[in-house]
C-alpha cells in the first residue's frame, strides 16, 4: 500500500471486512464480549451531516480558522476558501497543471536548465497549514519538486508573499534547490507540515516539514536512464525551515536558523532502502503549554516493509522534537533532540494480531488515539483490518528519559541505539558520560555533547480498544467523564463510539458521510463549536454535527444511548447538547448519560383521586323528540306524521314547526303533551328512494331545535325511478315500497291487488366461464328477474347438476347472484340454471376442468425477488381466484394469466435455496406439478466505467460485475440531480450497458441501480459495515461525475461551409478541452441524415469524411455531432449550385470579368480540392499510427488464441501431418525440375470414399514397382546391376559426371535430375555418396576460387550443388522433424488464421492481412464474423461450430468447414470445395443450396459478382448442413480460374480503360491513396512476430540431446578447404556456410512446406513464406542492406528485426565451430545409421535406369572421357561401361514401348 501522504493522492475505497453479530449492552463486561455485544445497536442518526462541499477533483488537505470562521481546502489543482458555518465558497484559485517534469529543477530557479520534456502536471497539494501570527497559509504542492507557496490569509486566491522574492537588479537573491524542494513530489508520497511558534530570538515561525524520500533508487524515481536526483541533497526527510516573512526573504525556506545549525534529519543514500519513511501526521503536544512548560513537535510516521522482502513489516514509530520554551530558551538543532520509539497496537494473540502500519493520529489531552491497520498480503477487495489503540504521553514521556538513561548514564544495548543511518548524527553507539550529572532538560531533549539522534528498540504497546475493517482516520473529545471517539472509513462512513473512564465500548453510531469515498486520514473539531467536526472524503468536505439527540423522545432513551454528548434538558422536556439547554450548569437541570436512567424526573399527582360535586341538571331532563319508527312514503303524497317528545312539562303548547331540510317546513300541532303532529306533509323525490331527517324548532326561531339524541327520518320513495324489471319493482315490496309492475314499475293504488309473479328469469351473462373441480368459483351471473329478494333463490342456482350456493351479501336484486360453485366428480360442461318461481337458463356454458401446470421459467433468481417467472399448464385461466405462493407463505405478486401460462412477480427469498412454487386456484390445494424455485445470490455490482458523463446523458456506462445472467431487467438512476432513470442492456454475465441518465446541474451524485425492479443494495456493505439495509440502499456505492456537455466548432469556426456536390468532403471538427474522456466510437456526426466516418479522434481534433453523394435538393444541411444525449449543431454546410446564375450575371457584365472569374473560380476550386485532398492524406496517415498499434494488439490476442487452441488440439490428436521420409525425399529432390517428375509422377488421385475423405494413391516411380515385361526383366536386371557396380566405382562416378556436365545440351534441369537420382541410386551407401560429393565439391571450389569465390555454392548449377541439397536433406531431416516441424508447422497455421480473419479477394487472392505487398487488398471492405453451426453428412461427426466472414463466397465458405472437420486428416484425403454441396436451413421448411453463382448474383458494370454470406444474408448461429455430390458440376470450375472480364468477388479490376463506367463512389474510393492500406501489413506481421521469431531460433540453435553432426562436419570441410587454398577472410567462410545451409536448405523448406507437410499451401501463403525467407535470407547476409523509401516493401518489412536475426545467425555459426570436431569414423557411422533407417524406402532400379538414360544419350563423350582417364584405362571401366550397354540397348527402348 503505497503511503499515505498529508495531501496526496486519495485514497481507494477498500470494502468492508466481516463484522461481529448484534448485541444488547449489559451494564459491565469485558472489552471484547462487550464489543460483539455492542455492534448490533448501532443506528444511523445520532450523528448528523449538516453541510457538504463537493470538490471535483479529488481533495488533499484542509485547514481550519477558528477565530475567522474559514475553512481552508487543497484539492487537486484547486485551492478553496469556504466558510466555516456552511461551506459556502468564498473565494478560490486554480494552482494546476502545470509543464512539469520530476527530472528538472524548479522554474523558479533561473540557472538551471532541462533537458527533459515537460509534460503537463497535475498539483497534488501536500502541506496547507496556517500561519496566524504573519496571516498566512503555506500552500505546498507535488509540482516543480515540491514547490511552497505563502498565501494570504482570508484570501486563498492572493499570495501574500512573492517567493523567490524579486530583488532589485544591484542586489541580485540566490536561490538554491533546497529552498524550493520542500514536500514530496510525486502524487502517493507522503508529507506532513506544521507551522513551529518563533525561536528565542527569532523574528518569525518556522515550518517543520516531513517528506517521503523520491529520488534516486526509490520506487517513486521516474523510470529512465537519467541519474539526474535532485532530491537527495536539497530534500532531506525531515527539516525545520524559516518562515520568517518580515525578515530576509532570501532565507525563506532555508534550514541554518543559526549560522551553525542545519535543522534537517537526512537518511544516507545507502541506508534508504531500509529506511523507507511515510509521514503520517505532525502535532504539537501540549497545544497549548503554560508559560514556561516544555513544548514538544511530535511526527507520527512508518518505516515501511522493503520491498520483496516477506520477513519485513511496516514499524510504526513516534518521533519528538523539543522546541524552545519561554523567552530566555535556546533553540536546538533538530537532531540533538530527536528520538524515536515503535507503537505497538497488539491483541495479545501473537503475530496475527499485530497491527503494525500506523494510518491516524490523534493527540488528546493525556492519550494518543490511534489507528493502525494489519496490510494485506496482496490487493484485495476487502478492507484490512484495522484498530484502535491509545497510548498515554506520560509513558512516552517515561519511556524517553528511561532511554537517555540508558545511552549516558547506565549503558543498556537492548534498550535504545544511536541512529547511525542518519547523516547528521554524531556516533554509531552511546557511551556512558562519567562525571556528568543528566538534568532533566536533557533526559527530556538531549544535548550537542550527547549522542543523538536516538532511536528506542523496546516499542510502547497497548491493545487494542476497538477493531473493525477499513478504518482510516480519528479524531477524540472528552465529554461527560465519557471519551467520545470518531473513525472514519475507506466506504465514506463516520462511526462515533463512546468509552468509558476504562475505556471500555459503551456504545456505537455511524452515519455515511459519502459511500463509496474514503474519509482522509486528517479530522478537527471546529475550534469555534467543539459540537462540530470537520471531515473530508475524496471528493467532499463534510460539517458533522457531533450528536443528534433529537432523535430521542423520552428521557430513557435520551439517557440510555449512552451518547457522551446528548442529556435530557429537563425544563425544555428534550434531549440535547449540554450547550443547548438553558441553566445545564445547574444541577438536575440536564441530566446526562453517564448520570443513568435513575436521574430522569418524574411527576406523580396527589392525591390520587379527585371528587368534585356540584349542582347541574342533567341532560336527560330536558326536552327531546323520541325515536318513532316511519314507514316510508310515496313520492308527492300527503301524509301526516307523528312525533313522539319526552320532558315537555315547561314546553307545553309551544308554537312548533316541522322541518325536513332544504327549507322543507311544515305546521306542527300538538295532539297531546306528548305527542306532535306535522299536518300535510308532502316530500318529493326523483331518486329510487331519498331519506329526509325530520326535527322541530321553534316557530319563528329557525336556529332554535329540540334535542334530538336519536334524530328522526322519513324515507320518501319513487316507484318509477331505479327498477328496470318486475323483478326489481316487486322487490322493494321488502323495503316497504308499494309499487307493482304494469309496463314498468308504478306505484300501487289503495285498491290495486297485490304484485303477482314476474317473467322468467333472464341470464345475459356469466363469469368465470370454466372453474377447478373442486369448486369453490365465485360465479356471477348477470341479468333481469333474478328474483325478488334472496329467498328467491337460494336453493336455485345449479351448473348441470351442480349446485352453487349464493352470497347473500353479494346479492343484487334481480340484476346480478353471485354464487360459489360446488365441487364436480369429474370435468363437465353444463348451462347455469336460476329458478326463482320461473327457470331461466344461460346461453354459455360454464365448465369444469383441471387445470394442470408442467414447469417454469426461469427456474432460478436473485434472492432478492423482482424475478419475473412463467408457469407453463394448461386451463390456467380458470376460476375465479388464483393465488401462486412461494414456499407456501409468500405470494408472488402482478399476476397476469392465460389458459397456457401464469405470470408474476417473485417475492424476496430469505437465504439461497431452492422453494417450492405453489399454484392455487379459489384457495384450494397446491396444484400438482412440483414446481421449485431457486433463489441464488445476489447479482454483485463491483464497478462502473466510465464514471463521468455529460451532463446531458446518454453515455454508455458500462457495469461489471457478477450474476448478470439473472437479471432480467435493471434501470439506472441519479440521485439529487438526476432527470427519468434509464434502461440498461444485459450483455452476458458479467457486464450491462447503461445510458446515463441527463442531469439537472454540473455536480457529482450517487448512482441507484434497480435490478428487476428492485432497488440495488450493497450487501457487504450491509453485513460488513453494519448498516441498515435501507440505509445502505441510500447511500449507493457508486457515483457518476457529471461535466458540462462537450463543445465543438469547426476548424475555423465558421458557420457556414461551402460544398461542391459529387466531391468527397473531409471535416475538421475542433473540441474543446474537458475532463470526459470519450473515445472515438462515442462520438457520432452527421450532415443533414448522413453519417460522417469518423477516422481520427484525438483529444483536441475530430476527422470524418462522407465518400457518398449529398443530394442538393436540400441546399442546405446542418452540421450536428452527438455524443450521448448532447447534440449540436456547429455549422451548416451549403451545397454548390447558385454559381450558374453568378456567372450569367458576369457575362452581361463584362466578358474579361467573366473570364477572370472563371479563373480564380478553377484556381480555388483545383486549391480546395488539393487542400482535401492533402487533408485526406494527412488523415490516412495519422489514423495509419494511431490504429496500427490497436490493430496488432488485438490482431495478436486473438491469434494468440486461436493458436492455443491449435496446440491443444495437435497435443491431443494425431500431430502434425508430417509427410513419410520417402515423400519427403521424392517433393524435395524433384521439385518440378526433373524429366522423370514431370513426365511419369501423377498427383494423388482424389477418389472419394465413402466416409467422405480420399485415398492417396502414391503412383511416383521411385516408390513403386520397375515395371518392365517379363521377356526383357533377366537381361536389363544383370545390365542394371552391373551398372550399378560402376556408379559404387569412385572414378567411374567422377568421370561420368565430369563428362555429362561438360556437355552444352546438358542443361540445370538435367543436373539436378542427375544429382537426384545419384542420391537415390546411392541411399543406402551414403558414406560413399558423402565422399563423391567431397571430391566434387573439391573440384568445385579450385573452379571458384580462381575466379570469385564468394560466389560458390550460391546457384545450384552443377550435379554437385545438388547433391549437397540433397545430402543436407537428408541429414537434417530428424532436425527438421524433431525441432523445426513443430514451430513451423504453428506459423502457417497462424499465417493461414491472420489471413482468413479479413477479406479475401476470391478471384484474385488478394487479402486483407497479408505480409507481401503484390497480394494486399487495398480495399477498406470490412467483413463480419459469422459463427455456423455446420453438420457434414457421411462425416460420422457432430455437428461444429465454424467462423467464417460474411464476405466469404460459399467455397470459401466450404473450404474453412472442410478446414474444420478434417483438421486431424492429411490434406491429401480431404475433399475438395468442388466435391461437397452447402445447404442453409433458413426455416423448418425452406432450404437453400448455396453456390457462389446462381440466379440470384449481382450485376455490377456488367460483370456478376460471386454470392457470399451477405448475399445470401445468412444470421449468425446458421443452421447448415454440408454432403458429398456423386458428379462434379465442371460449369464453373475453381473461382480463381474465372474470367475476370465475366465475374468478380470483392473488388473489380482497376483497368483504366474501365474507369468512365464506374460509379462516383468506386472513382472516388480509387483516388483514395492506395499506400494507406500498407499499414496492414505491420499489423500481419506483428501479429505474427512471435511465431517467426520461435521458428527462426529453432532453425538456428543447437540441441544439446541431438547436436547438428552433419552441418559441423562440413562447416569443417569448408574450413579445411579455405585453410589449404590460403582463404583467411571470414566473409567468404560466413558465404559459404549460409549458400550451403540456410540458403540451400532451410530457405528451399520455408518457401516450400508441402515437401514437409500434407497440406495445402495457397498461393498467398506461399507469397507470404516469400517474404519470410526473404527476411531469412538478409538476417545470413552480411552485406549492410541498403534501404530507402523506394525499396520493396519485402525488404522494408522486417528491416528493423533483421539485424537481431544476424547475431543469432553468428552466435549459431560460432555454437557449430565450438563443438566437437568429428572423425571420419563418427561420420560414416552416423551416414550409415542414416542409411539403415530408411532403407528399401526406393526402388534403386527405376533410378539406375533413368540414369542409364542419361548415359546412353551421351554414350561417346563418356566414352571419350573414360578412355582419357588413366586410372580408368588401368581399371577397365569402358568396357564394363560398353557391357552395360551391350546389356541393355537392344531391350530398354522396345521393353519401355511394351511397357
Amino acid at each position: 500500500m503505497a503511503p499515505r501522504a498529508a495531501g496526496g493522492a486519495p485514497l481507494s475505497a477498500r470494502a468492508a471486512a466481516a463484522s461481529p453479530p448484534p448485541f444488547q449492552t449489559p451494564p459491565r463486561c469485558p472489552v471484547p464480549l462487550l464489543l460483539l455485544l455492542l455492534l448490533g445497536a448501532a443506528r444511523a442518526g445520532a450523528l448528523e451531516i449538516q453541510r457538504r462541499f463537493p470538490s471535483p477533483t479529488p481533495t488533499n488537505n484542509f485547514a481550519l480558522d477558528g477565530a475567522a470562521g474559514t475553512v481552508y481546502l487543497a484539492a487537486v489543482n484547486r485551492l478553496y476558501q469556504l466558510s466555516g458555518a456552511n461551506l459556502s465558497l468564498e473565494a478560490e484559485a486554480a494552482v494546476g497543471p502545470v509543464p512539469d517534469s520530476p527530472l528538472c529543477h524548479a522554474p523558479q530557479l533561473p540557472q538551471a536548465s532541462c533537458e527533459h520534456p515537460r509534460r503537463l502536471t497535475d498539483n497534488y497539494n501536500k502541506i496547507l497549514q496556517l500561519d496566524p501570527g504573519q496571516g498566512l497559509v503555506v500552500v505546498c504542492g507535488s509540482i516543480y519538486q515540491g514547490f511552497c507557496q505563502l498565501r494570504r490569509r482570508g484570501n486563498i486566491s492572493a499570495v501574500a508573499v512573492r517567493f523567490p522574492p524579486a530583488a532589485p537588479p544591484a542586489e541580485p537573491v540566490t536561490v538554491f534547490p533546497s529552498m524550493l524542494n520542500v514536500a514530496a513530489n510525486h502524487p502517493n508520497a507522503s508529507t506532513v507540515g506544521l507551522v513551529l511558534p518563533p525561536a528565542a530570538g527569532a523574528g518569525g515561525s518556522r515550518l517543520l516539514v516531513g517528506a517521503t524520500y523520491t529520488g534516486y533508487g526509490s520506487s517513486f524515481f521516474p523510470r529512465n536512464r537519467s541519474l539526474e536526483d535532485h532530491r537527495f541533497e536539497n530534500t532531506p526527510e525531515i527539516a525545520i525551515r524559516s518562515l520568517d516573512t518580515r525578515g530576509d526573504l532570501a532565507k525563506l525556506f532555508t534550514f541554518d536558523l543559526n549560522p551553525s545549525d542545519d535543522n534537517i534529519l537526512k537518511i544516507k543514500q545507502g541506508a534508504k532502502e531500509q529506511h523507507k519513511l511515510g509521514f503520517v501526521s505532525a502535532f504539537l503536544h501540549p497545544s497549548d503549554p503554560p508559560p514556561g512548560a516544555q513544548s514538544y513537535a511530535y511526527l507520527a510516521l512508518n518505516s515501511e516493509a522493503r520491498a520483496g522482502d516477506k520477513e519485513s513489516q511496516a514499524r510504526s514509530l513516534l518521533a519528538r522534537i523539543c522546541l524552545p520554551h519561554g523567552a530566555g530558551g535556546d533553540a536546538k538543532k533538530l537532531t540533538e533532540s530527536y528520538i524515536q520509539l515503535g507503537l505497538q497496537c497488539a491483541g495479545g494473540a501473537g503475530r496475527g494480531d499485530l497491527y503494525s502500519r500506523l494510518v491516524s493520529v490523534f493527540p488528546a489531552r493525556e492519550r494518543l488515539f490511534a489507528v493502525f491497520e494489519r496490510p494485506q498480503g496482496s490487493p484485495a477487495a476487502r478492507a484490512a483490518p484495522a484498530a484502535l489503540c491509545a497510548f498515554r504521553f506520560a509513558d512516552v514521556r517515561a519511556a524517553i528519559r528511561a532511554a537517555r538513561t540508558a545511552c549516558f548514564v547506565e549503558p543498556a544495548p537492548d534498550v535504545v541505539a544511536v541512529l547511525d543511518s542518519v547523516v547528521q548524527g554524531t556516533g554509531p553507539a552511546c557511551e556512558r558520560k562519567l562525571n556528568i550529572q543528566l538534568q532533566p532538560e536533557q533526559l527530556d531533549c538531549g544535548a550537542a555533547h550527547l549522542q543523538h539522534p536516538l532511536s528506542i528498540l523496546q516499542p510502547l504497546k497497548a491493545t487494542p480498544v476497538f477493531r473493525a475493517p477499513g478504518l482510516t482516520s480519528v479524531a477524540v473529545a472528552s465529554v461527560n467523564n465519557y471519551t467520545a471517539v470518531f473513525l472514519g472509513t475507506v466506504n465514506g462512513r463516520l462511526l462515533k463510539i463512546n468509552l468509558n473512564e476504562s475505556m471500555q465500548v459503551v456504545s456505537r453510531r455511524v452515519v455515511t458521510v459519502a459511500y463509496g469515498e474514503p474519509v482522509h486520514h486528517v479530522m478537527q473539531f471546529d475550534p469555534a463549536d467543539s459540537g462540530y467536526l470537520y471531515l473530508m472524503t475524496s471528493h467532499q468536505m463534510a460539517r458533522v454535527k457531533v450528536a443528534a439527540c433529537n432523535v430521542h423522545s423520552t428521557c430513557g432513551d435520551c439517557v440510555g444511548a449512552a451518547d457522551a454528548y446528548c442529556g435530557w434538558c429537563a425544563l425544555e422536556t428534550r434531549c440535547t447538547l449540554q450547550q443547548d439547554c438553558a441553566n445545564s450548569s445547574q444541577q438536575h437541570f440536564w441530566t446526562s448519560a453517564s448520570e443513568g436512567p435513575s436521574r430522569c424526573p418524574a411527576m406523580t399527582v396527589l392525591p390520587a383521586e379527585i371528587d368534585v360535586r356540584q349542582e347541574y341538571p342533567s341532560p336527560q331532563d330536558c326536552p327531546r323528540t323520541l325515536l318513532s319508527p316511519l314507514a316510508p312514503v310515496p313520492t308527492g303524497g300527503s301524509q301526516n306524521i307523528l312525533v313522539p317528545l319526552a320532558n315537555t312539562a315547561f314546553f307545553q303548547g309551544a308554537a312548533l314547526e316541522c322541518s325536513f331540510g332544504l327549507e322543507e317546513i311544515f305546521e306542527a300541532v300538538w295532539v297531546n303533551e306528548s305527542v306532535v303532529r306535522c299536518d300535510q306533509v308532502v316530500l318529493h323525490t326523483t331518486r329510487k328512494s331519498q331519506v329526509f331527517p325530520l326535527s322541530l324548532q321553534l316557530k319563528g326561531r329557525p336556529a332554535r331545535f329540540l334535542d334530538s339524541p336519536e334524530p328522526m327520518t322519513v324515507m320518501v320513495y319513487n316507484c318509477a325511478m331505479g327498477s328496470p324489471d318486475c323483478s326489481q319493482c316487486l322487490g322493494r315490496e321488502d323495503l316497504g315500497h308499494l309499487c307493482v309492475w304494469s309496463d314498468g314499475c308504478r306505484l300501487r293504488g289503495p285498491l290495486q291487488p297485490m304484485a303477482g309473479t314476474c317473467p322468467a328469469p333472464e341470464i345475459r351473462a356469466i363469469e368465470p366461464l370454466s372453474g377447478p373441480l373442486d369448486g369453490g368459483t365465485l360465479l356471477t351471473i348477470r341479468g333481469r328477474n333474478l328474483g325478488r329478494r334472496l329467498s328467491d333463490v337460494a336453493h336455485g342456482v345449479w351448473i348441470g347438476g351442480v349446485a352453487c350456493e349464493p352470497l347473500p351479501d353479494r346479492y343484487t336484486v334481480s340484476e346480478e347472484i353471485v354464487c360459489v360453485t360446488g365441487p364436480a366428480p369429474g370435468p363437465l360442461s353444463g348451462v347455469v340454471t336460476v329458478n326463482a318461481s320461473k327457470e331461466g337458463k344461460s346461453r354459455d356454458r360454464f365448465s369444469y376442468v383441471l387445470p394442470l401446470v408442467h414447469s417454469l421459467e426461469p427456474t432460478m433468481g436473485p434472492k432478492a425477488g423482482g424475478t419475473r417467472i412463467t408457469i407453463h399448464g394448461n386451463d390456467l385461466h380458470v376460476g375465479s381466484e388464483l393465488q401462486v405462493l412461494v414456499n407456501d407463505t409468500d405470494p408472488c405478486t402482478e399476476l397476469m394469466r392465460t389458459d397456457t401460462s401464469i405470470a408474476c412477480t417473485m417475492p424476496e427469498g430469505a437465504l439461497p435455496a431452492p422453494v417450492p412454487v405453489c399454484v392455487r386456484f379459489e384457495r384450494r390445494g397446491c396444484v400438482h406439478g412440483n414446481l421449485t424455485f431457486w433463489y441464488m445470490q445476489n447479482p454483485v455490482i463491483m464497478a462502473i466505467s466510465p464514471r463521468r458523463s455529460p451532463v446531458s446523458g446518454g453515455r454508455t456506462i458500462t457495469v461489471a460485475g457478477e450474476r448478470f445472467h439473472m437479471v432480467q431487467n435493471v434501470s439506472m438512476a441519479v440521485h439529487h440531480i438526476g432527470r427519468e432513470p434509464t434502461l440498461c442492456k444485459v450483455l452476458n454475465s458479467t457486464l450491462i450497458t447503461c445510458p446515463s441518465p441527463g442531469a439537472l446541474s454540473n455536480a457529482s451524485a450517487p448512482v441507484d441501480f434497480f435490478i428487476n425492479g428492485r432497488a440495488y443494495a450493497d450487501e457487504v456493505a450491509v453485513a460488513e459495515e453494519l448498516l441498515d439495509p435501507e440505509e445502505a440502499q441510500r447511500g449507493s456505492r457508486f457515483r457518476l461525475d457529471y461535466l458540462p456537455n462537450p463543445q465543438f466548432s469547426t476548424a475555423k469556426r465558421e458557420k457556414w461551409i461551402k460544398h461542391h456536390p459529387g466531391e468527397p468532403l473531409t471535416l475538421v471538427i475542433h473540441k474543446e478541452q474537458d475532463s470526459l474522456g470519450l473515445q472515438s466510437h462515442e462520438y457520432r456526426v452527421k450532415i443533414g441524415q448522413v453519417s460522417c466516418d469518423i477516422q481520427i479522434v484525438s483529444d483536441r481534433i475530430i476527422h470524418c469524411s462522407v465518400n457518398e453523394s449529398l443530394g442538393a435538393a436540400e441546399g442546405q444541411l446542418p452540421i450536428t455531432i452527438q455524443v450521448g444525449n448532447f447534440n449540436q449543431t456547429i455549422a451548416t454546410l451549403q451545397l454548390g449550385g447558385s454559381e450558374t446564375a453568378i456567372i450569367v450575371s458576369i457575362v452581361i457584365c463584362s466578358v474579361l470579368l467573366l473570364l477572370s472569374v472563371v479563373a480564380l473560380f478553377v484556381f480555388c476550386t483545383k486549391s480546395r480540392r488539393a487542400e482535401r485532398y492533402w487533408q485526406k492524406t494527412l488523415l490516412q496517415m495519422e489514423e495509419m499510427e494511431s490504429q496500427i498499434r490497436e490493430e496488432i494488439r488485438k490482431g495478436f490476442a486473438e491469434l494468440q488464441t486461436d493458436m492455443t487452441d491449435l496446440t491443444k488440439e495437435l497435443n491431443r490428436s494425431q500431430g502434425i501431418p508430417f509427410l513419410e521420409y520417402k515423400h519427403f525425399v521424392t517433393r524435395t529432390f524433384f521439385p518440378k525440375c526433373s524429366s522423370l517428375y514431370e513426365e511419369r509422377y501423377v498427383l494423388p488421385s482424389q477418389t472419394l470414399n465413402s466416409q467422405g475423405s480420399s485415398q492417396a494413391q502414391e503412383t511416383h516411380p521411385l516408390l513403386g514397382e520397375w515395371k518392365i515385361p517379363e521377356s526383357c526383366r533377366p537381361n536389363m536386371e544383370e545390365g542394371i546391376s552391373l551398372f550399378s557396380s560402376l556408379l559404387n566405382n569412385k572414378h567411374f562416378l567422377i568421370v561420368f559426371v565430369h563428362a555429362l556436365e561438360q556437355q552444352k545440351d546438358f542443361a540445370v534441369r538435367d543436373r539436378c535430375s542427375l544429382a537426384s537420382l545419384l542420391t537415390i541410386a546411392l541411399h543406402g551407401k551414403l558414406e560413399y555418396y558423402t565422399s563423391i560429393m567431397k571430391e566434387l565439391l573439391v573440384d568445385l571450389i579450385d573452379a571458384s576460387a580462381a575466379k570469385n569465390p564468394k560466389l560458390m555454392l550460391r546457384r545450384t548449377e552443377s550435379v554437385v550443388e545438388k547433391m549437397l541439397t540433397n545430402w543436407m536433406s537428408i541429414c537434417m531431416y530428424s532436425c527438421l522433424r524433431e525441432t523445426v516441424g513443430e514451430p513451423f508447422f504453428l506459423l502457417l497455421c497462424a499465417i493461414k488464421q491472420q489471413i482468413n480473419k479479413g477479406s479475401i479477394d476470391a478471384i484474385t487472392g488478394k487479402a486483407r492481412y497479408t505480409l507481401n505487398e503484390e497480394w494486399l487488398l487495398r480495399e477498406n471492405i470490412e467483413a463480419k464474423p459469422r459463427n455456423l453451426n455446420v453438420s457434414f453428412q457421411g462425416c460420422g461427426m457432430d455437428s461444429l461450430s465454424v467462423r467464417a466472414m460474411d464476405t466469404d463466397t460459399l467455397t470459401q465458405v466450404k473450404e474453412k468447414i472442410l478446414e474444420a472437420f478434417c483438421k486431424n486428416v492429411p490434406y491429401s484425403q480431404w475433399p475438395r470445395a468442388e466435391d461437397v454441396d452447402l445447404e442453409w436451413f433458413a426455416s423448418s421448411t425452406q432450404s437453400y443450396i448455396l453456390r457462389d453463382l446462381d440466379d440470384t448474383s449481382v450485376v455490377e458494370d456488367g460483370r456478376k459478382k460471386l454470392n457470399t454470406l451477405a448475399h445470401y444474408k445468412i444470421p449468425e448461429g446458421a443452421s447448415l448442413a454440408m454432403s458429398l455430390i456423386d458428379k462434379k458440376d465442371n460449369t464453373l470450375g475453381r473461382v480463381k480460374d474465372l474470367d475476370t472480364e465475366k465475374y468478380f468477388h470483392l473488388v473489380l479490376p482497376t483497368d483504366e480503360l474501365a474507369e468512365p463506367k464506374k460509379s462516383h463512389r468506386q472513382s472516388h474510393r480509387k483516388k483514395v491513396l492506395p499506400e494507406i492500406y500498407l499499414t496492414r501489413l505491420l499489423s500481419t506481421k506483428g501479429t505474427l512476430q512471435k511465431f517467426l521469431d520461435d521458428l527462426f531460433k529453432a532453425i538456428l540453435s543447437i540441441r544439446e540431446d541431438k547436436p547438428p553432426l552433419a552441418v559441423k562436419y562440413f562447416f569443417d570441410f569448408l574450413e579445411e578447404q579455405a585453410e589449404k587454398r590460403g582463404i583467411s577472410d571470414p566473409d567468404t567462410l560466413h558465404i559459404w556456410k549460409t549458400n550451403s545451409l540456410p540458403l540451400r536448405f532451410w530457405v528451399n523448406i520455408l518457401k516450400n512446406p508441402q515437401f514437409v507437410f500434407d497440406i495445402d499451401k495457397t498461393d498467398h501463403i506461399d507469397a507470404c513464406l516469400s517474404v519470410i525467407a526473404q527476411a531469412f535470407i538478409d538476417a545470413c547476409s552480411i552485406s549492410d542492406l541498403q534501404l530507402g523509401k523506394d525499396s520493396p516493401t519485402n525488404k522494408l518489412l522486417y528491416a528493423k528485426e533483421i539485424p537481431e536475426y544476424r547475431k543469432i545467425v553468428q552466435r549459431y555459426y560460432k555454437q557449430i565451430q565450438d563443438m566437437t570436431p568429428l572423425s571420419e569414423q563418427e561420420m560414416n557411422a552416423h551416414l550409415a545409421e542414416e542409411s539403415r533407417k530408411y532403407q528399401n524406402e526406393f526402388n534403386t532400379n527405376v533410378a539406375m535406369a533413368e540414369i542409364y538414360k542419361y548415359a546412353k544419350r551421351y554414350r561417346p563423350q563418356i566414352m571419350a572421357a573414360l578412355e582419357a582417364n588413366p586410372t580408368a584405362r588401368r581399371t577397365q571401366l569402358q568396357h564394363k561401361f560398353e557391357q552395360v550397354v551391350a546389356l541393355m540397348e537392344d531391350n530398354i527402348y522396345e521393353c519401355y514401348s511394351e511397357a
